[in-house]
């Protein structure tokens, strides 16, 4: 029996779900303060169910960088009187897959299992240990924090790493979205198990928690399920994030490397995730350097002068205004001229936006494969937790179509020119010398 429940996951992993022609959205929040987002399907004998907190690095300070993420890792690493080992087996023995999600807003967990009583039960009290008993046993803390050393060590040499690192402390400084997702090495050798059990206690309240179930399960027993999930934590709210930071004056930061090529990155602040101008800005965007081989960005840098294999383009909206971001790889002695043709390109479509048929390809394209977006739980279930913890519509999956349709040349144009400024974009090149 244990061999055909985990082929029957296997398979559920893998096997779309046909397009959805709407997405029933239920909404309530429980008596602890937590929002509760459930979407009904019996189409497979699955349940995803995740729980989100304002949890995630930018919450962190400066000295103990690091804190958010290794509470984030700890969490399954023994909780409830179980240890890793015992969860891990418990979580196998029925099937079910645990996970994680941790960025720089949010810190999460979920589960996928089995809808059966059995599988379900089992699984989703492992589920509960996690959130509500985690342990931070000692050893455990000891082991994940040099790993991810390790891992802090290792992004040192590689370009890509270190240009990401620079361009997001250019633009932020020292504290909030600049602060690295996991930490530095000093600030993780500072940590005490205290941290940990301080910060799960301040950060993963009930009042924060966004919990998102999608699966064979019926409103009653989602309800049932939220309610088990928001008793276990702490009540109330964590405190308040801090103002998002003052923008910094433009830089432009070259950092020596032995790698022949250079990795350029271009940007500024751009917007947060309920920006009225979300979708004028992530439609230009998707003609000027989102949109693959069809962009401007890949036309201008590669089809033309061959300085790069790729080039491109995006705004990284998030609970404060996250950056446009615009990157390419080239050769070192090509750099300058690269990162030359990248400016003019943005200034160019500032000045004069995308045309009439650059727009409809854009709307075709993302129309057109808005379908394979919610075409499984697991696809479905990443759209429920964004709607929930960023407090979009419910209607918002339905909508998504309709509001791609309805952008106008007028009002790229005219997103593009308030919140994109060509002359103060800061630059990092990561490759040759840094002078």
């Amino acid at each position: 029996m244990r061999v055909e429940r985990l082929f029957l996951l296997l398979c559920s992993l893998v096997l779309a779900l046909p397009a959805w022609a709407g997405v029933d959205i239920q909404h309530w929040t429980t008596p602890q303060g937590a929002r509760v987002y459930f979407v009904e399907n019996h189409d497979i004998p699955m349940l995803d169910v995740a729980v989100d907190f304002p949890a995630g690095s930018r919450f962190d300070t400066a000295d103990k960088s690091g804190l958010a993420a290794l509470t984030h890792a700890m969490l399954d690493q023994g909780a409830g009187g179980l240890s890793d080992i015992a969860i891990a087996q418990r979580l196998a023995d029925v099937g079910a897959v645990f996970s994680g999600v941790f960025d720089r807003d949010r810190a999460g967990v979920s589960l996928r299992t089995l809808s059966s009583a059995r599988e379900r039960e089992q699984a989703l009290s492992i589920l509960s240990l996690v959130l509500h008993k985690p342990q931070f046993p000692q050893a455990a803390m000891q082991r994940e924090r040099a790993r991810m050393i390790a891992a802090l060590r290792d992004e040192e040499s590689r370009p890509g790493e270190i240009a990401a690192k620079a361009f997001y402390q250019a633009l932020y400084g020292n504290q909030g979205y600049g602060l690295h997702q996991a930490g530095t090495v000093e600030g993780l050798n500072r940590l005490k198990r205290g941290d940990l059990q301080s910060w799960h206690k301040a950060r993963y309240r009930a009042g924060d928690a966004v919990i998102s179930i999608i699966g064979d399960m019926r409103r009653a027993e989602a309800e049932q399920l939220a309610l088990r999930l928001a008793a276990g934590l702490p009540r109330g709210k964590a405190a308040k994030a801090t103002a998002p930071a003052a923008a910094l004056p433009p830089v432009e930061k070259r950092i020596a490397h032995p790698a022949t090529q250079s990795h350029v990155l271009m940007g500024q602040i751009g917007m947060a995730r309920s920006d009225p101008d979300y979708f004028a800005l992530y439609v230009g965007n998707h003609i000027l350097g989102g949109g693959g081989f069809d962009s401007r960005m890949v036309e201008e840098v590669r089809q033309k002068r061959g300085y790069a294999y790729s080039a491109y383009s995006y705004f990284i909206p998030m609970a404060q205004p996250g950056p446009l971001l615009i990157g390419l790889q080239t050769k070192n002695s090509q750099a300058a001229d690269a990162l030359k043709v990248a400016r003019e390109t943005v200034a160019g479509f500032v000045a004069e936006g995308p045309t009439e048929a650059e727009l409809k390809q854009a709307k075709d394209n993302l129309v057109g494969g808005f379908p394979l977006r919610i075409d499984s739980n697991k696809k479905l279930l990443d759209y429920l937790r964004a709607i929930g913890f960023y407090q979009l519509p419910l209607t918002y999956l339905d909508d998504w179509q309709k509001q791609v349709e309805a952008v106008t040349l007028e009002q790229i144009r005219d997103a593009f020119k308030r919140r994109v400024d060509p002359d103060a974009m800061t630059v990092v090149i990561v490759g040759g010398d840094a002078g």
